[in-house]
Formats: C-alpha cells, sequence, structure tokens
C-alpha cells in the first residue's frame, strides 16, 4: 500500500512563463483581427466623413438608397438633392455614399 503512494508523485509545478505564453495566441488573433477588420473600417468612415464634408451644390450624387441626383442647397446636416424636374428630396448628408462628378469640372 505504501508503494502505491509513492507512485503517486505529486505533479510539477508550472512554471511562471507558461501564463504568459497561454495569452499569446489571444493577442495574435486580436492584432489579426484590428488590422483585417478594425482598421479598414475605420478608414473608410473617415472617407466618407470627408466625402460628406466637402458636398458642395451642383454635385450629382448617389444616395444609400440609389436615388441619383443633383445637390441644389446644402445645410448644415442636410442636402436637398433635385432628383428630376421639380422634384427636390431633403435627405442627411450621411445618406450620400459617392458623388459621381461635379457641374463646375
Amino acid at each position: 500500500m505504501f508503494a502505491i503512494f509513492l507512485a503517486q508523485a505529486p505533479a510539477p509545478a508550472p512554471s511562471p512563463g507558461s501564463g504568459l505564453i497561454s495569452i499569446l495566441p489571444f493577442v495574435l488573433i486580436f492584432i489579426i483581427m484590428y488590422y483585417v477588420m478594425l482598421r479598414p473600417q475605420m478608414r473608410k468612415q473617415k472617407e466618407q466623413a470627408r466625402l460628406v464634408s466637402s458636398l458642395k451644390t451642383g454635385d450629382k450624387v448617389v444616395t444609400a438608397s440609389g436615388i441619383h441626383g443633383m445637390i441644389s442647397n446644402v445645410k448644415d446636416t442636410t442636402v436637398i438633392v433635385k432628383v428630376a424636374d421639380n422634384v427636390k428630396l431633403e435627405m442627411e448628408k450621411s445618406a450620400v455614399t459617392n458623388v459621381v462628378k461635379s457641374v463646375e469640372s
């Protein structure tokens, strides 16, 4: 019986660096996700903000819903888009996704 207790030796204590090594995969996954997902999204948001701030009267634009038109007036947070003769829509600046071309250029 005594031999059985001696055969069951305690497990060796974990080395001090093993905690750091077990966290390393999570850190690497976060870094990869930052460069693959978060950074391009932030760049796209900055580009959209730059587009919204540069809107001016006469720009031909496409909205998020696919409406094509020409900006006839720019306000603080909204723009008035002329879609057809005597048809003007007021919409948020953030709804504009693309400037096709400007009338002046």
